[in-house]
């Protein structure tokens, strides 16, 4: 028989954690630094910005000095040349890093070249900082999650396939949970979406994508605040990705009802062509702004509703805020499937478009 995975403790751990890692990133030892509502903002802020370090949650100790727990991660800059040098330097973006002679400073998560200890950006009109920038190779908190994300499935997939070859094709362990999905993939999105024949082709980048985008959507829910699909520049890499293998898979067929569709009078081929051609564009932008708006979201909804525990400050307004996060923690655990599930969706059917075989005689 099997047993049943019930996802309601998970989700009350996960928000129990949150709500204690809220409580003590502002409101250590009963003080309020700012107005409650402008503390939940910058909060929510935070919690959304990649960082320069690792931090797993805050207080303020009896001396009133803020204390932070995590640990830093390496920063790596040209300017120059090459400057490597430990986040801890910026003191969790507090103070100026002096690196051989120049000093750089941590404003609104970007890293600016300042004259001197003192820090000074100098901002326009527009409030836009003008220092200059050096170009960041950084290891960020993203980049660390995005690392740790590829060892768990390499990890993960390299025991599984141990298995079948120790147990003569039959899943052991680790593979008894990850078969079902693998052939999910394949029978309920590959084959439906990209046909029998060319299916074989994607499902390695089906499978990699699939696990990718709700793993570190799982990741995403937890305090640490490791939010890497609530990043625009890593949705666009997943669908620069779709968009070129569709693009370099792509049959002749697949060209042809581009720019020269069969059937239709030659006069509205050209005016259907720019159209056509612009719409291989909006496809894996549409893929983009689909997953990182709906994960964005998601995360500010539930950090707001969190932070209305603290602006209610009474015990009906934090217990039915308390309520209405738990419900919504329920329906984000549900969502981090969901769209990992549309992305390799949107994905194998872009492929079997590219690679579909049209009989011109019917």
């Amino acid at each position: 028989m099997r047993r049943k995975i019930s996802l309601k403790p998970i989700t009350l751990l996960l928000l129990l954690i949150t709500f204690v890692s809220f409580g003590q990133e502002g409101h250590g030892n009963g003080e309020e630094k700012t107005d409650i509502k402008t503390e939940v903002k910058e909060y929510i802020q935070h919690h959304l910005q990649d960082s320069y370090d690792f931090s797993l949650t805050s207080y303020t100790n009896e001396a009133g000095e803020h204390k932070y727990v995590g640990f830093p991660l390496p920063v790596i800059l040209w300017d120059n040349g090459l400057k490597v040098f430990s986040s801890s330097k910026f003191h969790h973006g507090e103070a100026v890093a002096e690196v051989a002679g120049n000093f750089y400073k941590i404003h609104h998560a970007k890293i600016y070249k300042v004259a001197d200890a003192h820090g000074e950006i100098i901002e326009d009109a527009e409030h836009h900082a003008t220092n200059e920038m050096p170009l960041d190779f950084s290891i960020t908190k993203n980049v660390t999650m995005i690392m740790m994300v590829f060892l768990i499935m390499f990890f993960m997939f390299k025991r599984m396939a141990s298995s079948y070859k120790k147990n003569g094709n039959m899943p052991k362990g680790t593979g008894r949970l990850l078969e079902p999905i693998v052939l999910y993939v394949r029978d309920e999105i590959a084959k439906p979406n990209i046909g029998e024949k060319h299916y074989k082709r994607y499902m390695s980048y089906l499978l990699t994508v699939f696990f990718f985008v709700w793993i570190v959507n799982l990741f995403g829910l937890t305090p640490i605040g490791m939010n890497v699909t609530n990043n625009i520049a890593v949705t666009f890499c997943l669908a620069i990705i779709t968009y070129l293998i569709t693009t370099f898979s792509g049959n002749k067929n697949y060209w042809k009802h581009i720019f020269w569709m069969p059937g239709v009078p030659w006069p509205m081929k050209i005016v259907l062509a720019p159209i056509e051609l612009l719409g291989t564009f909006i496809k894996p932008f549409a893929l983009m702004i689909r997953l990182y708006a709906n994960i964005t979201a998601g995360h500010i909804v539930m950090m707001s509703i969190i932070g209305m525990m603290f602006v209610f400050n009474n015990w009906i307004g934090s217990s039915l805020s308390f309520l209405l996060a738990f419900v919504l923690g329920v329906l984000e655990l549900l969502v981090a499937a969901l769209q990992a599930y549309i992305f390799t969706v949107l994905s194998a059917l872009y492929f079997g478009m590219a690679v579909e075989e049209h009989d011109e005689a019917h």
